[in-house]
């Protein structure tokens, strides 16, 4: 298998996720959603069959309790890794390194709180990285960050001189490869679940299926238990 997907992710402990949704969901709240997020994106994401999906996870020791929210649904066949450094962008580069290290000739790396987003994306993403042209591949988020970078190699200039957590991320990280001549391509733009705006969107889009693989079966249902969602 060449391609490998690692979703990354926070242990989704209350207080520690998700905390902008509050209010109004309280902690504990916002700590369930998560977890209905993130296993609604890795049973989709596992439907990939030319695909190995990990799990990227933070902090590095909690694999144990990963293992145990795994085991209270469908095992999926994913893998465990740590994320390793202190900024977004030295973590994204060890997981690419690792990943190609490990003999994957292309990485796509994704977060788990974009429980709606397309598998068509990324397919397209995998797709776009065929062509020896492509150093790497971005999915524009609307906060002006990405959800989605992808590439067959480790670019560490593209992570440099980066407002990490910023509207001004994904500009920024462009301007790196036109500075340092790397061939980037975009796939369509989506959505993290951040904010209450965000969640007032994805109320809306939990009701479609468009093509039976981006439903969202547990953050629909905690969602209507909560009583802000009734379809």
């Amino acid at each position: 298998m060449s391609n490998a997907l690692a979703i990354f992710a926070k242990a989704p402990i209350a207080g520690q996720v998700k905390t902008r949704l509050c209010p109004p969901l309280t902690h504990t709240q916002a700590a369930e959603l998560f977890r209905c997020f993130l296993l609604d994106t890795v049973e989709r994401m596992c439907s990939l069959a030319t695909v190995q999906v990990f799990l990227a996870i933070s902090p590095a020791d909690s694999e144990p309790l990963f293992r145990q929210l795994f085991r209270q649904t469908v095992p999926f066949p994913v893998r465990y890794l740590p994320q390793r450094g202190d900024s977004l962008g030295e973590r994204e580069i060890n997981m690419l390194a690792d990943m190609l290290d490990a003999g994957f000739s292309r990485v796509v790396i994704i977060g788990s709180d974009i429980p709606t987003l397309p598998v068509a994306h990324i397919h397209e993403a995998f797709t776009r990285l065929e062509d020896p042209a492509c150093d790497a591949v971005f999915g524009p988020s609307t906060d002006g960050g990405y959800y989605l970078v992808g590439a067959c190699a480790v670019h560490r200039r593209l992570f440099e001189n980066i407002a990490w957590s910023t509207p001004q991320v994904l500009e920024q990280t462009l301007e790196q490869a036109r500075l340092h001549q790397l061939a980037v391509e975009l796939v369509p733009s989506w959505y993290d679940v951040d904010t209450v705006e965000d969640l007032q969107r994805l109320l809306v889009d939990a009701g479609e299926k468009r093509d039976g693989l981006n439903d969202v079966p547990r953050t629909r249902e905690l969602l209507r238990r909560f009583g802000l969602y009734a379809g």
